[in-house]
This record gives structure tokens, sequence and C-alpha cells, in this order.
């Protein structure tokens, strides 16, 4: 069984993953746990389903200070380096194109996204500002990749 897993890169992001039957499984923001926790997470995802990862393309905001910039870029990075060292295939998706998908363009509204993610995953998981965009990432990953 594949595990499909969403990254939403920043301060306040979350990592999220769900099953070929669109079964949420985990999905927990950054700060709830360090750099080396969150790949020995990836890495157990990967050993135990496989995996498949799609990371949020993200790019620096208007108006945004320097150093928000740098520590934005930093943690995207680091993102991208947790699923090499993990061995996770992966692919950047852009906001616009999983939204779309799945029908919650936002505009930068993060109770459009929370919504759809509370709609999809009805149950136990507590969805929140912070990990609703992985969760959906992580469904747009189940979708189309279980379309190849």
């Amino acid at each position: 069984m594949t595990a499909y897993i969403g990254i939403d890169p920043g301060a306040h992001g979350a990592i999220a993953y769900v099953t070929h039957d669109s079964w949420a499984f985990n999905a927990e923001e950054f700060a709830k746990h360090t750099p080396l926790e969150w790949f020995e997470f990836l890495r157990f995802i990967k050993n135990t389903h496989g995996a498949f990862a799609m990371i949020e393309r993200v790019s620096a905001m208007p108006r945004q200070g320097v150093s928000s910039t740098f520590k934005f870029g930093y943690q995207a990075g680091m993102c991208e380096a947790m699923v090499i060292a993990a061995g996770i295939p992966y692919e950047f998706v852009t906001p616009v194109k999983w939204q779309s998908a799945l029908k919650c363009l936002s505009h930068g509204n993060k109770n459009v996204t929370k919504k759809a993610a509370e709609a999809l995953f009805p149950g136990p998981l507590r969805i929140t500002h912070g990990n609703a965009d992985a969760l959906l990432i992580a469904e747009y990953c189940r979708r189309i990749m279980g379309d190849r």
C-alpha cells in the first residue's frame, strides 16, 4: 500500500500522508517536531508503505522581510532534503495546481482549504489551518499518482 505524502513548507506548514483509499494517517505541523524526527517519520513511511511525495512549490512573498524570506527558504530546502535523504521520489506542485484540482482555490484564505480538508477527511483527525494544506497536497498526490 503506497503512502502519498503532502508537504506544505514553512514555519506553520506540515507534513501529512494518506493511503490509496484516501485515509489520512498523520498531519502534523513542523513546529511540533525536530528535523531529525521528521526525517525518521518519512523514512518510516517509506519503509512501511512505500511512498511518493509532493512538496508545495513556494517562493518569497511581496513585502516579506529579508529574515522571514531566509527562514522560509531554509524550511523549504530542509523539506526537500529530508525527502531526498529518506529516498522518497517526489515532485513539486504549485498551490494553484493542487487547489484547482481539488476545487478549493483559496486566494490566501486558509479557511477555504481548511473546510475542503474537513470535507475530505471527516473523522477523528483534527484539521487545523496549519495542517489542512498538507492534507490536501497529499490527497492531490494520491489522485495524480494513482492515475500513473
